[in-house]
């Protein structure tokens, strides 16, 4: 019985865990969990798995959940302090960061000093603080398993290779709604167009970075340190059908592709049941008669500026990559709202980056001086 910590509880990847779980009850026990400011989504999922401890975003959602659930044997606390200690909780053996944004980096940093299995869905843990937390891993001997779908795929294609004899990383992108647009035809596009993903169900920010790509830039950047690959090795390519998940390519040239419908259950499943694998129920058979075609364009840069952002902060090291993430978040966030125009967004995110003078090998302590300031200086053009 594996004992599961799950951060992010009612988004798209929380409740998609939580299928695995359902689904396999036998196999998977929920510990302890934490979610935003969707209530009523938090009560019946901690109704339904009966958690020992949830943990909330603050005092308002934390005092509806005392009411709501006074009958209840569950632990309830909020604030940042409540997340980490959901990360640790007593029992844990596994925890799935499924968050979004840099709020994931301490919590996950906490649970490898606690030697807790990383099930990671929170790619700006990666992106914001790499090397602390890959050094973290190595410290306390903890596996960092992948749960987004392309660097799941890279991760199983990888088992049974020899490392040394990678020649490079071929990271697939749908191209998110907008990969039919030109960048004339993006200047007036709405957030209701911006989130209409053509293959996957997203939360908000996420298909947002899916459709700037940035998401994709953002992956490169973690793929970079999951597999210890120098950026010079790691392509993207775009395949709008997303049946292939990444790919392998060798020093002989041959080429090793992980592929299955679009799921999210797969990738999740495998992180929580890995060297194992068991079925996914209700999940629909790939079957390429079916699909007939598959397409494959290379990345444009000129096109997709978020992605030629990410390659040059990853290159560049040090705090750049946590700039990238804070001024994207801020940015995004601003869009969601209405309050700015879809290519601003990436305009604030490279005069954040131009303004930034990055520090080599930062603590955890700069990494969050710095993302601070990034935000404020978004904050700044936004208003």
């Amino acid at each position: 019985m594996k004992k599961i910590s799950l951060l992010g509880a009612t988004g798209s990847i929380g409740i998609q865990t939580l299928d695995v779980i359902e689904a396999h009850p036998d196999q998977f026990k929920l510990i302890s969990m934490s979610f935003g400011s969707n209530v009523s989504s938090g009560i019946d999922i901690i109704r339904k798995f009966k958690p020992r401890f949830v943990a909330v975003k603050d005092k308002e959602v934390y005092d509806k959940l005392k009411i709501e659930l006074f009958n209840d044997d569950v632990k309830i606390a909020f604030g940042h302090d409540a997340l980490i200690e959901a990360a640790i909780y007593d029992g844990v053996d596994c925890l799935v960061n499924a968050v979004v944004g840099s709020v994931g980096l301490v919590p996950t940093l906490k649970a490898i000093e606690n030697r807790i299995t990383i099930a990671l869905a929170n790619k700006e843990t990666l992106v914001t603080a790499g090397h602390l937390v890959t050094d973290y891993a190595k410290k306390y001997n903890v596996d960092i398993l992948p749960v987004d779908s392309e660097h799941s795929a890279i991760y199983q294609c990888l088992q049974g290779e020899n490392h040394k004899r990678i020649e490079r990383l071929i990271v697939t992108a749908s191209g998110g709604s907008f990969r039919d647009k030109t960048r004339e035809e993006l200047t007036n596009v709405t957030v209701e167009q911006a989130l209409n993903h053509p293959n996957w169900s997203m939360g908000a920010k996420i298909t947002i970075d899916s459709a700037t790509m940035m998401n994709k830039g953002l992956e490169v950047i973690e793929a970079h340190w999951l597999f210890d690959i120098p950026y010079k090795k790691i392509d993207v390519l775009l395949h709008k059908e997303s049946i292939i998940h990444s790919l392998v390519e060798f020093q002989d040239h041959s080429i090793i592709a992980q592929l299955g419908t679009p799921d999210m259950r797969v990738p999740i499943q495998y992180a929580l049941t890995y060297p194992d694998r068991l079925q996914v129920k209700n999940s629909k058979k790939l079957e390429l008669w079916e699909v007939g075609k598959l397409h494959f364009n290379k990345a444009d840069f000129n096109r997709y500026k978020c992605l030629q952002f990410a390659y040059d902060s990853g290159k560049i090291g040090g705090t750049m990559p946590t700039v990238l993430n804070a001024a994207n978040e801020e940015a995004v966030a601003a869009f969601l709202k209405g309050k700015i125009k879809f290519l601003q967004i990436e305009e604030f995110i490279e005069r954040a980056m131009d303004k930034h003078e990055s520090i080599a090998h930062p603590d955890l302590e700069q990494i969050q001086e710095v993302d601070q300031r990034t935000r404020n200086f978004v904050q700044t053009l936004i208003s």
